[in-house]
């Protein structure tokens, strides 16, 4: 396979992971990425070390979305065949915070891509959305077909935007858009902001880990391996429509407790939870209905939360450095 793809926030945790099973199948590979400082940069950059492996085949620039001249410069230079977006502002509490930065880079550096797609003729655009589009439904579990128009965070608005803007862009200029919704994903080199690390960190250090909505939270813990063999297929599957949506998640709802148990077991020591009310934006339970993904894209996750855990745990150990990394920035951010 030597088809050449661009992927945005490829010094993200998942487009990271994306981009190294591309390369080892014999791809070219073009990363952009901001590296912004929601996160540690060190993260960002010990990621893109493990990619300096293949660098007869990768290039990364650090270029924000919003910078239309360099975008046009790197696709007149590159000329991908596919992109797969997966840049952007996330995180739902951070949107309370700062809602300008999802502006830029959720809706302005998405339609920037758009506008490429259009100029440069490419063959389909891969983006992620989020599980985040299906707000308070309360029906489980969650499916394409179901409403998505009252998200319930800045976070969420912007992901669904980005779903109507693709079919809009769709529609008009006839580019193939496939939108991604990802459900919770976890696993090695993952996001220092999200639960699966913030718990582990807790655990190891003795610290309260606040629980919310007092423990009663469920989750499709989605592990990253499985993500990136959907989101390969979703750049390459035949037969697909012009615009095309898909819930990438595990199939399986657990509780917050589940996965704090399988962290305990997979860390040797106990938790002390502090039970809090739920945040706002936060949603109490997400499941995916993933059938379609199954029956167009051939997905099949195959890894439950009592084998990815224990991954995830020797990778953390493994990498104390960043550990203290995150550990320190979590100090200053509070």
């Amino acid at each position: 396979m030597n088809d050449r793809i661009l992927i945005t926030g490829s010094a993200g945790f998942i487009g990271s992971h994306l981009a190294a099973e591309l390369l080892k199948s014999g791809c070219h590979v073009a990363g952009i990425d901001s590296l912004n400082d929601y996160y540690p940069v060190a993260i960002k950059q010990a990621r893109l070390k493990e990619l300096e492996q293949y660098k007869d085949r990768f290039v990364q620039h650090n270029v924000d979305l919003c910078d239309r001249d360099r975008l046009d410069q790197i696709f007149t230079e590159f000329e991908p065949r596919y992109i797969c977006n997966l840049a952007a502002q996330a995180g739902v509490r951070y949107s309370l915070k700062n809602p300008s930065a999802y502006q830029k880079s959720n809706l302005e550096g998405f339609l920037n891509l758009l506008e490429c797609c259009r100029k440069f003729d490419i063959e389909r655009l891969v983006y992620a959305s989020s599980s985040s589009v299906y707000g308070g439904n309360e029906r489980l579990p969650f499916s394409e077909s179901d409403r998505v128009d009252t998200p319930i965070s800045l976070y969420a608005a912007t992901k669904k935007a980005n779903e109507l803007l693709a079919h809009s862009y769709s529609h008009l200029f006839d580019i193939q858009t496939v939108g991604l919704r990802f459900f919770t994903v976890y696993g090695p080199w993952g996001r220092p902001d999200m639960a699966m690390w913030i718990f582990a960190e807790k655990i190891l250090n003795d610290d309260p880990i606040p629980v919310f909505n007092n423990g009663n939270m469920q989750r499709d813990f989605t592990y990253i391996d499985d993500i990136v063999n959907g989101t390969v297929n979703a750049i390459f599957g035949e037969e697909l429509g012009r615009y095309s949506i898909f819930n990438l998640g595990n199939h399986r709802s657990e509780q917050l407790k589940e996965m704090i148990v399988e962290l305990e077991q997979a860390l040797g020591k106990k938790a002390t939870c502090e039970y809090l009310p739920i945040q706002p934006g936060d949603v109490q339970a997400t499941f995916a209905d993933i059938s379609r993904a199954q029956a167009s894209l051939g997905f099949t996750p195959k890894t439950p939360i009592s084998e990815g855990i224990p991954r995830f745990c020797r990778w953390y150990l493994d990498h104390p450095d960043l550990a203290r990394v995150a550990r320190e920035w979590r100090k200053n951010e509070q």
